[in-house]
């Protein structure tokens, strides 16, 4: 079970991560993609070929687990019969043209659907209705951001107004702080989460994982004891406490009463 079982009470095995494009807008540091080797998409899948292959390619997916001594042969099984889609992985989901009409579809299949965004086209997350809808939040301020996250345009006014149409919504708000770039002012965080009307908010460690390390150093990884003190003075400065921690996974849940 990852932490997302732990904080929400999802069954996290049963849980398909996909993603329906691989393009991104944003070329953030701390990300485990290598985008410095983009594949170029020619066409979109259309949602209902997505659909109608889920359960083959996650089964295709995990194969190699069934031999192993440490899955359960009754938990395999039921990873074979997936009930949460994680629209996420890799890429940008709000990149895919098509991505209310996946989400709907997804919905109507009986899925528990997550939606996972750098927030970039608030237009886009405006139609769609997801379980869950995560945003992500890496820069208290502008010019943070444009450091870090890179994105292909001076997206922050957008990301802002991503995060200004949560309230309305079950949602979270994610924080990756990389040691030196971006674990600072929680006070500023504290003011936008806050602003945002989000329920929940992870902050995370970065990890020094994948692609991510031709960018940054394994010095760069903040240990879970940094993650909870920023996470008190977040507390300290919002209507947020914290919920639950995994240590393992260097994350905080944070929630508020909504």
């Amino acid at each position: 079970m990852c932490y997302k079982a732990q904080f929400y009470g999802i069954e996290s095995h049963r849980c398909v991560q996909m993603t329906p494009t691989l393009r991104c807008n944003q070329r953030c540091l701390f990300c485990w993609r290598s985008f410095e080797h983009e594949v170029v998409e020619e066409e979109e899948c259309p949602p209902e070929v997505i659909i109608a292959n889920l359960q083959r390619a996650q089964k295709r997916a995990l194969a190699g687990y069934k031999v192993s001594p440490y899955v359960a042969p009754e938990r395999f099984a039921e990873a074979l019969n997936p009930t949460m889609v994680a629209i996420s992985l890799s890429g940008e989901p709000t990149c895919y043209s098509r991505l209310p009409e996946l989400v709907d579809g997804l919905n109507r299949e009986g899925y528990t659907t997550f939606l996972v965004s750098n927030g970039t086209r608030p237009d886009v997350l405006g139609r769609c209705r997801p379980y869950q809808t995560y945003v992500s939040l890496d820069a208290p301020d502008r010019g943070t951001y444009l450091r870090l996250c890179r994105p292909a345009e001076d997206y922050w006014d957008r990301v802002l107004e991503s995060l200004a149409g949560l309230s309305w919504r079950r949602s979270a708000i994610r924080t990756t702080l990389v040691r030196g770039y971006n674990d600072f002012s929680p006070e500023r965080y504290a003011a936008i989460y806050q602003d945002s009307g989000a329920r929940f908010v992870e902050v995370k460690g970065y990890m020094y994982l994948g692609y991510s390390r031709n960018r940054l150093l394994r010095e760069q990884m903040p240990e879970h004891r940094e993650i909870r003190e920023f996470s008190e003075m977040v507390s300290q400065h919002s209507d947020y406490f914290i919920k639950d921690e995994s240590p393992l996974s260097r994350v905080v849940c944070l929630e508020r009463d909504v």
